[in-house]
């Protein structure tokens, strides 16, 4: 299903392509602290056919625009066909709702396709005056004027998560890992900081990736040429095919996300005798470096934990960033500095038995999360003071 415009009390109309809002007027709204909601990177996304009615991800924007007609708020949103590439699982509550005789599918999803990154989703110029509760309630009158089940915002702000709750969306949690800088002048200075034997461990690993005859690049901008991103999607297809088996990125995507974002991507490679062997793509936000895709041909000794997570590292420090984000999952991630961090997303569902059910569910489910993640940080490889 894709919506046509509309409109509403609160002067709230959808665009079927985000090219029907002009990019500087919605980068107005979005800022630039998180490169995944810009216009550029969703753009990106859609003239390349990667978020499409096709690929179950029909973009429905939202625009909230104030008395003079002038953009106030909006929100990347999707009608959503069925419940992958959002890493916020869902899919049992459609089970349930399906077995009960309802349609979940189609839903909205206020969200950036196929990117577990936390930011912010119901975007606001900062002088419209424009709330949280308000988009919500803008929203969910949206829902129910088209007949959908529901609409999720996954990967928000905790702001956001805090204020939707306040207006009866249900919350839930999740974990990701984030390594955060200390203020740390080198790499060297980051290992001081960790426990003797986690950091002859990551010494280790580090010395063995970098004896393996690998040549290691860091790209941005225009020194990332079409062979790259040509390797790059290579590796990307590997990966995904082996997990997944259904790729959603296509090659395009890339061309356009260099041209269009430049020096905020950074395309970290491997090559062996001359030949790309592997890669990780990452962009640079405001304060936080963000990992996102990977993958490889061969396996080399602790590749994935240089490229990926010990450069990236290496990378913040360089350039005084406050963080950087390695995706989801991967508890591994840990022992290389990582720690468990909160993720939120909040979900309002039309039908009431549902949702209490998914209700009572998120209850139990924020405990364990909350339980994980105590547990999580036990694991920490950093010294612990002595009291």
């Amino acid at each position: 299903m894709t919506p046509s415009q509309t409109s509403s009390p609160v002067n709230l109309d959808l665009h079927r392509n985000i090219s029907g809002i002009p990019a500087a007027d919605w980068d107005a709204c979005a800022g630039d602290g998180n490169p995944f909601v810009s216009h550029a990177f969703l753009s990106a996304l859609e003239d390349s056919g990667s978020a499409s009615e096709r690929t179950g991800w029909a973009p429905c924007h939202a625009a909230l625009r104030d008395a003079a007609g002038g953009l106030a708020a909006v929100a990347p949103i999707y009608a959503k066909s069925h419940s992958f590439g959002e890493y916020v699982f869902d899919s049992g509550w459609a089970q349930a709702f399906e077995k009960a005789g309802g349609d979940y599918y189609p839903k909205l999803q206020i969200a950036v396709p196929f990117s577990p990154v936390p930011g912010p989703r119901l975007l606001r110029r900062a002088d419209a005056g424009v709330d949280v509760e308000n988009m919500g309630q803008a929203l969910v009158e949206l829902c129910r004027r088209m007949q959908l089940s529901s609409v999720h915002a996954t990967f928000c702000t905790e702001q956001e998560w805090h204020a939707l709750g306040a207006s009866g969306w249900l919350q839930r949690l999740g974990i990701q890992f984030h390594w955060h800088n200390d203020g740390y002048r080198s790499f060297d200075d980051f290992l001081a900081a960790l426990s003797s034997r986690k950091r002859k461990a990551m010494r280790r690993e580090r010395r063995d990736a970098n004896a393996s005859g690998l040549t290691f690049l860091t790209l941005t901008g225009p020194e990332i040429r079409s062979r790259h991103w040509d390797a790059f999607y290579r590796f990307y297809r590997h990966t995904v095919d082996r997990k997944w088996g259904h790729a959603y990125l296509s090659r395009e995507f890339f061309t356009l996300l260099s041209e269009r974002l430049g020096d905020k991507v950074v395309l970290m490679m491997a090559e062996h005798d001359g030949k790309p062997v592997a890669g990780a793509l990452n962009l640079i936000g405001g304060d936080t470096l963000y990992g996102r895709n990977w993958g490889c041909e061969s396996e080399w000794p602790f590749l994935h934990f240089e490229l990926c997570y010990y450069r990236a590292i290496d990378y913040a420090i360089a350039r005084g960033l406050k963080r950087v984000e390695a995706g989801a999952q991967g508890e591994h991630k840990i022992q290389r500095g990582y720690l468990p961090q909160r993720t939120y997303s909040a979900h309002w569902i039309a039908d009431a038995g549902l949702s209490a059910a998914v209700k009572d569910y998120l209850i139990h489910e924020r405990r364990a999360v909350e339980q994980d993640i105590d547990a999580l940080a036990e694991l920490s490889p950093f010294r612990r003071e002595v009291p």
